[in-house]
């Protein structure tokens, strides 16, 4: 791990696999969550031959800590200095949940600078909540309710989103595992990006995706539903979508085997 300042000297924390390959990938997690989401999907990406990197978003993980900035614009940014840093070119891009969303502003206010390929795995695109363009997101009368709880008991407020998330029942040690990741999260961070999540949408970046993009969603998704990858398909005229059945928001666990070689195909064909 190392740390690369963003435009306003956040640190952001960087973990890079396989660092001497030039075939790269670029993981972005969702919320509440940090890098080490993808630890099901590390081993069939180093197999497949892929440099892989992955970061933690402002306020996660071990990323800085900071007052604001808990925004799609600045999530955006803070990617965009990374990569810039990192002299990154002809990259592919993944982006989960609130990350297919940063990524998808990435497209849109940087153009998709370096971007080979795109995927985005149960995004919350093009919004979390229901708006004129997206009316199967969640309500905003539910979503302040999750707000309220989550100043008041923020560990209460991840428990109950990580029993909405896998389709399967996973593990009661799986269950402790997962839980301890979302509250790892700053409460500054997860707070103030969930209000993100609840005003934001990126409906109209979706025009700026003239990549080849994979869209990966699970067809039992409760937290960003199916029909809302029908939206994005319909709307980014370079994509392929993957639906899954028996997949939940968590598709990178719930059918990890057949999600991996699906992205496997996906950047490989």
């Amino acid at each position: 791990m190392f740390f690369i300042p963003s435009n306003d000297n956040t640190k952001i924390a960087v973990y890079v696999l396989n660092p001497n390959i030039r075939k790269t990938i670029v993981l972005i997690h969702g919320w509440p969550l940090s890098h080490k989401m993808f630890e099901y999907q590390l081993p069939s990406l180093i197999q497949n031959g892929y440099r892989i990197i992955s970061i933690d978003l402002r306020g996660f993980g071990n990323s800085d800590v900071t007052s604001n900035g808990y925004n799609y614009k600045q999530f955006a940014t803070d990617l965009y200095y990374v990569i810039r840093s990192l002299n990154l070119s002809n990259f592919d891009l993944l982006g989960f949940s609130m990350g297919g969303a940063i990524v998808t502003k990435y497209m849109q206010l940087y153009c998709g600078y370096g971007v080979r390929k795109l995927c985005l795995l149960d995004s919350a695109v093009p919004s979390y909540c229901e708006t004129e363009n997206n009316p199967f997101g969640q309500t905003i009368e539910s979503t302040n309710q999750l707000i309220d709880l989550g100043y008041n008991d923020r560990p209460a407020l991840n428990e109950y989103f990580g029993s909405i998330f896998f389709y399967k029942k996973p593990s009661d040690a799986f269950k402790n595992w997962f839980q301890n990741l979302n509250n790892s999260a700053s409460g500054l961070g997860e707070m103030a990006s969930l209000i993100a999540l609840k005003d934001e949408e990126v409906f109209h970046a979706l025009k700026y995706i003239h990549v080849p993009t994979g869209i990966f969603h699970g067809k039992e998704d409760k937290i960003c539903p199916f029909p809302m990858a029908e939206i994005m398909h319909q709307n980014i005229h370079t994509s392929t979508l993957f639906p899954f059945e028996n997949a939940g928001h968590g598709t990178f666990y719930d059918v990890k085997d057949d999600f991996n070689r699906s992205l496997i195909k996906f950047l490989n064909d």
